[in-house]
């Protein structure tokens, strides 16, 4: 029998449910679809009635949808309650955790027992989410072929596994939310910003606009000052956006002294 670290969901259950998404998640992902899309709603409303079918579809406390670039998170698309917010949020601000690890490998991440494996995976992110209750997470990466589109988000205030079908459940929901994010991109691709008509709710713009200021400030490129940033946040306890205020409108503000130190 192979023996596997405490707290990490069995290869194996994955394995099986993957093995079944040709035969049943097609046809669920379509009965998915057809419940949340009905005749008479906004369109933009797609992503919140999935997210909240998902979360009575199964054993879960919360469910979110976050839109991923190679950079890592961009913008939540839709959340089912505020911890749910709190977990996207920790992982923009951090720039680690499940989701993040998942878009960049392509494969679901679960980790039913955060506490058990969380720190020494994600120190940062573990302490936020279990300070705000979150005991477990299932990330899983929306994808279409290579082009990274984004993640949908479990989690749940108690630990434990998810099923075989439990499993093969949230991928159809993942296969349903890979669809709707393509449906609503493909409206008008350059509507409303650089998510086209999807309903971002935090689209992070000040974030982005504070970045290059401390590009600039600090004199380092993009991806160092958004490391910066997020560095700065976490050390502060501040939400990313309410620094990323700061910075714009100059009460705080980076600098990269003579022996290229940085300091802010």
């Amino acid at each position: 029998m192979v023996r596997r670290p405490p707290g990490t969901q069995r290869c194996d259950e994955f394995d099986g449910a993957v093995d079944r998404r040709d035969t049943v998640a097609s046809g669920r992902s379509a009965e998915i679809l057809s419940r949340v899309a009905a005749p008479g709603k906004e369109r933009g409303d797609l992503p919140q009635r999935l997210v909240a079918a998902c979360a009575g579809a199964l054993p879960v406390s919360g469910v979110g949808i976050v839109l991923m670039t190679d950079e890592g998170p961009a913008g939540t698309i839709a959340v089912t309650d505020s911890a749910a917010a709190t977990l996207e949020d920790l992982q923009f601000t951090l720039g680690e955790g499940p989701c993040v690890d998942a878009s960049r490998i392509g494969r679901p991440i679960l980790q039913p027992d955060l506490v058990a494996t969380g720190p020494a995976r994600w120190p940062g992110f573990a302490a936020g989410a279990i300070d705000a209750g979150i005991r477990a997470v299932f990330a899983f990466p929306l994808r279409m072929g290579g082009i990274r589109l984004g993640v949908l988000d479990l989690y749940r205030d108690r630990a434990g596994e998810l099923s075989d079908d439990e499993l093969a459940e949230a991928l159809s929901f993942a296969d349903a939310a890979t669809t709707i994010l393509l449906h609503l991109q493909s409206l008008d691709p350059d509507a409303g910003g650089p998510f086209g008509v999807l309903p971002v709710i935090e689209d992070r713009a000040e974030v982005h606009q504070a970045t290059g200021m401390v590009s600039v400030q600090a004199r380092v490129p993009l991806g160092q000052a958004l490391a910066l940033l997020q560095a700065r946040a976490f050390a502060t306890g501040a939400p990313i956006s309410e620094l990323a205020r700061d910075v714009l409108s100059g009460v705080v503000q980076f600098s990269n002294d003579d022996e290229g130190r940085i300091q802010g």
